[in-house]
């Protein structure tokens, strides 16, 4: 009877100290916060975006290092670094940066298809977030490091981006009013189990409804578009779905 009286309460004691570990998880991953480069340069960034997304496989440290030497080895030999951004990126790039050009790619456009359950949505009710997909064109921002910050920015890029593996990077051509560059950008991983290919009415539902620590997927959705009609051209899917989701699940 000893035996199992101390069992039970081993027993108890676990499940209090699980209860206790999901509880810290739970309010880790609700706290207000933002993305900047000041966060992201803080060693301790990563061990806070890991307990936001408890459950989630996310690369080591050693992993995003693996992956952004792999990029960079696609680099041709005295070539500037660019960095190609068409969502969150043109408005909040959170990198320093030597110059920016709009930029226009081909073969690939931009899509709500990644499911969002931390920052902008829940596991509750997940969001949704932008990726390149297969196909069209798209237009955004084209940001050159300078050379002498290429390794310092670019990292702080990969642990925004590269976290949970749900983006490729990939080399593009951009085309600018001043030439052609190449640059890196993020596609979207159509293997990753947060992939999704939903009808726009569909997107425009979960769109309106998610929110999460960084903010309201709206807003998200709402500061693309706006950003892009100041760069002086539009986005007609996403303008599509800004009109499906009208007033609904605005902050």
């Amino acid at each position: 009877m000893k035996g199992a009286g101390t069992a039970s309460i081993a027993h108890g004691v676990l499940d209090g100290e699980e209860s206790a570990a999901r509880s810290r998880a739970d309010d880790i991953a609700t706290q207000p916060y933002e993305i900047t480069r000041e966060r992201l340069r803080d060693p301790r960034v990563l061990d806070e975006m890991r307990a936001r997304q408890p459950g989630m496989k996310l690369r080591t440290d050693a992993e995003l290092d693996a992956s952004l030497h792999a990029t960079l080895a696609g680099r041709r030999p005295g070539e500037p670094v660019w960095v190609f951004g068409y969502g969150s990126l043109i408005w909040n790039p959170a990198f320093e940066f030597a110059e920016r050009r709009v930029g226009l790619i081909h073969g690939w456009h931009r899509r709500f298809c990644l499911w969002m359950i931390s920052g902008r949505g829940s596991p509750e009710v997940p969001g949704l977030m932008l990726a390149l997909d297969r196909g069209g064109s798209c237009r955004g921002i084209a940001y050159r490091l300078s050379e002498r910050q290429v390794a310092d920015e670019l990292i702080l890029v990969w642990r925004r981006e590269m976290l949970s593996g749900v983006y490729h990077a990939r080399w593009v051509e951009a085309a600018t009013a001043t030439g052609p560059v190449r640059a890196i950008t993020f596609t979207a991983n159509r293997a990753h189990d947060r992939f999704v290919a939903l009808p726009e009415e569909r997107v425009a539902e979960m769109v309106g409804q998610a929110r999460g620590a960084l903010g309201s997927c709206r807003d998200y959705l709402d500061r693309t578009v706006e950003h892009l009609e100041t760069l002086g051209f539009r986005d007609a899917a996403l303008e599509r779905i800004r009109a499906r989701v009208g007033t609904r699940g605005h902050p």
